[in-house]
């Protein structure tokens, strides 16, 4: 397990302010990627400046090596720190080998004195649906166990569903259990994808976002290419949607509008 994890830990801490761009299922290599959206999208986020970007999962359409490494000189743009971990596709044809040696570990963590991000692979070779198994909750629940800053959670698969998204089939497995988790560790925020639908809902004390795709035509009714920006000042949480190339939305407080399908994209 440890080899599988890339370990990241910043003694010096930061200031109190976090931003996060979260973005997901870039698809590299799918008939419906398109690559001026994906260097729009990384442009804009260089122009942001975050303190992170998060991808998570689904860089690749099939697993094969030449859409990593494509998918790499796109994210080698980004200027910020970067965590990723694969997705359901990034699997497929044993592809996950290509990305430990690409991008390193399949699980990701990062730590200073403010915030700790956990990042897992929920993906399995060559299946669309998702689990982390017993042995892996119990290394979560060891990786949060003690910390007492910003916790952050952030896998491929979604752990609650998400409207609009068609048919549900794809929810983690073992949902419950790595919810439960979560809850007790006093985790404050989960990111995920999968679905290519934006959503946030809140369970419990934990804000949970998903993120659309932000470089494929591959969607959802009405829509359009995104991802996400998330804000923590003095432990209080913001998320905007920013539609890539377009405009932006607040993604809690128009939460309503975006489950409905009711936003002008």
């Amino acid at each position: 397990m440890h080899r599988e994890v890339c370990y990241r830990e910043d003694n010096r801490g930061g200031g109190h302010g976090l931003i996060i761009a979260h973005i997901s299922d870039t698809h590299v290599g799918a008939p419906e990627f398109r690559s001026e959206l994906f260097r729009k999208c990384v442009d804009e986020i260089n122009e942001l400046n975050p303190d992170f970007v998060i991808h998570t999962g689904d860089l690749t359409n099939d697993g094969y090596r030449h859409q990593f490494e494509d998918a790499y000189n796109f994210l080698d743009k980004i200027e910020s720190e970067l965590l990723i971990i694969p997705g359901n596709h990034d699997a497929r044809n044993v592809g996950y080998l290509h990305f430990e040696e690409i991008f390193g570990g399949r699980y990701s963590v990062y730590k200073d004195r403010n915030v700790l991000m956990v990042g897992v692979d929920s993906s399995e070779p060559d299946l669309d649906d998702g689990h982390l198994g017993r042995e892996r909750q119990i290394w979560l629940e060891n990786v949060f166990r003690g910390y007492d800053g910003f916790k952050l959670f952030f896998l491929h698969h979604h752990l609650v569903s998400v409207p609009y998204s068609g048919r549900e089939r794809g929810v983690l497995y073992d949902a419950g259990e790595v919810l439960k988790i979560l809850v007790d560790s006093n985790v404050n925020l989960v990111l995920s994808g999968h679905k290519h639908v934006p959503n946030v809902w809140r369970l419990e004390d934990i804000v949970i976002i998903n993120a659309g795709t932000a470089s494929s035509l591959r969607l959802r009714g009405m829509i359009t290419p995104c991802y996400n920006i998330i804000e923590v000042e003095d432990g209080e949480l913001k998320a905007t949607l920013k539609f890539v190339g377009g405009a932006s939305r607040n993604l809690i407080e128009e939460r309503a509008k975006i489950r409905g399908l009711g936003l002008h994209y």
